[in-house]
């Protein structure tokens, strides 16, 4: 029984497309679930969809319907609790069939278990919309049959990317969505974000990152800040050198652009060769890198990119022209996960003034208007006793504020915070949660940073990785 991301199809329009959109994202299980048609209608549907998901290695599964499951040889069917034997599907699917069965308690979890059952789907988690639930056990009790039973456990019901985790923890070793993945307007990108919360499950280094930015001789910012972030908090980094700076902490003196062939040959070497979960951009410097990044993202598949416009250096020196603007704009902010600009960056990208927080939730949404799938405003530039930042995922506006210290020692917080945004998310975290965490790190880097040089000092990485472990022990 393949592990992970278990998709069920829905009655809605358009089903072929949506399912096709899906399954590179991450699919591991399609079943395919259709009461409302007649046979010859979902027998044609079903080898359709049977055909997509043999060319990505997808595991197809029908529900209820032994005689179609057996027409098509798919690859095993799934009954409800009074809809078929296990017995009678073993006998003519054979051997090497999956069978499953909804279960809602631990006898009946241990029932299934007992006649011959692959696998059981448990729950529901949460409420759901798709049907009407009488059995609410939730992740809890999912804990319990984790404990006593040997084959692997579907959790069902209600699941998103904000609560999956919480099945997960609790011992499933695949959580089956509907709408979460097929009602998004972007179904590959919505199952990327739900199959990346198994990672939760790896071994550190957890999770993989691509940074794509110029390097700061400094060390405090640019690809060292990603790259110390990234390994410092559990995760893999590789990098991208866009360009070359001669900088310290009093400012930029130099900058030296990679040319955009040599650019597109990096990002070859290492999309060709390494699994990577997360695509965290800095610097880009030129529109021919950009282009050149929106062409290997096309090329290699959808990845989750948090994309930082990194405009201007802390010291005040332009890093991007206006055509490279006018380029993120057009390629890379449609394919943004995550976008994550501080208030000049936001006014540069959206034309729009910044004053208070009313006005950074109003561009936040027009900056997700504008495609980013989830926008991170950061508040550094307002003032106040704390800086407040505003995460907007296209339905639920979250704030987070932390204490704001009087200290010049701040040269790299931009990068080493959506680096640890990116690395939690690669490590299975949903982005609320690793918003807050990356949030709380910044911060803590921010407070506990020592003086260095004569100018904007870097923030202390090292000592704030450890105290956040430290606390996750305690």
């Amino acid at each position: 029984m393949p592990k992970g991301l278990y998709l069920i199809t829905d009655h809605e329009d358009h089903l072929l497309e949506r399912v096709d959109r899906a399954l590179p994202g991450g699919v591991t299980c399609l079943q395919y679930r259709n009461k409302v048609k007649n046979y010859s209608s979902r027998l044609a549907e079903a080898r359709e969809l049977q055909l997509l998901c043999s060319g990505h290695g997808v595991t197809f599964i029908v529900n209820d319907d032994l005689p179609l499951a057996a027409e098509i040889r798919a690859d095993g069917v799934h009954f409800g609790q009074d809809d078929g034997s296990v017995t009678e599907a073993r006998r003519v699917l054979g051997p090497d069939a999956l069978i499953g069965i909804s279960t809602h308690s631990l006898d009946e979890a241990l029932q299934a278990e007992l006649e011959g059952a692959d696998y059981i789907g448990f729950g529901a988690m949460y409420p759901t919309g798709s049907k009407d639930v009488q059995h609410l056990p939730g992740p809890a009790a999912l804990a319990e049959i984790r404990s006593r039973v040997l084959i692997p456990i579907v959790a069902i019901g209600g699941l998103n990317r904000d609560n999956a985790s919480a099945a997960i923890d609790a011992g499933a070793d695949s959580i089956a969505v509907i709408s979460s993945v097929l009602s998004s307007p972007d179904p590959e990108l919505a199952a990327l974000e739900l199959s990346l919360l198994f990672n939760r499950k790896q071994p550190m280094p957890r999770g993989s990152i691509l940074t794509v930015a110029g390097s700061d001789s400094g060390g405090g910012a640019g690809i060292q800040a990603d790259i110390k972030t990234v390994t410092l908090l559990g995760s893999y980094a590789a990098s991208v050198i866009t360009a070359l700076t001669a900088q310290n902490t009093c400012g930029v003196t130099s900058i030296y652009g990679v040319p955009a062939p040599f650019v597109a040959e990096q990002l070859d070497a290492v999309f060709s060769d390494i699994p990577v979960d997360v695509v965290k951009t800095g610097m880009l410097f030129s529109d021919q890198i950009i282009e050149a990044l929106a062409e290997k993202l096309a090329l290699y598949g959808k990845r989750m990119l948090v994309l930082d416009p990194v405009m201007v250096a802390k010291g005040g020196s332009s890093l991007m022209n206006d055509v490279a603007v006018a380029k993120l704009v057009e390629k890379l902010l449609p394919c943004a996960y995550l976008l994550t600009p501080n208030i000049p960056e936001a006014e540069s990208l959206t034309g729009l003034v910044i004053r208070d927080e009313d006005d950074m939730e109003l561009v936040a949404r027009e900056l997700h208007h504008m495609g980013a799938r989830n926008v991170l405003l950061k508040g550094g530039h307002l003032s106040g006793q704390e800086a407040t930042d505003i995460l907007f995922d296209g339905k639920v506006v979250r704030r987070y504020a932390s204490r704001r210290f009087n200290t010049n020692n701040t040269h790299g917080t931009g990068c080493t915070y959506a680096s640890a945004i990116a690395a939690f998310l690669a490590q299975g975290e949903p982005l609320p949660v690793a918003v807050a965490r990356a949030k709380e790190f910044v911060t803590e880097s921010i407070r506990l940073a020592v003086p260095l040089g004569k100018g904007h000092g870097p923030v202390n990485h090292f000592l704030a990785a450890k105290n956040q472990v430290d606390r996750l022990k305690a």
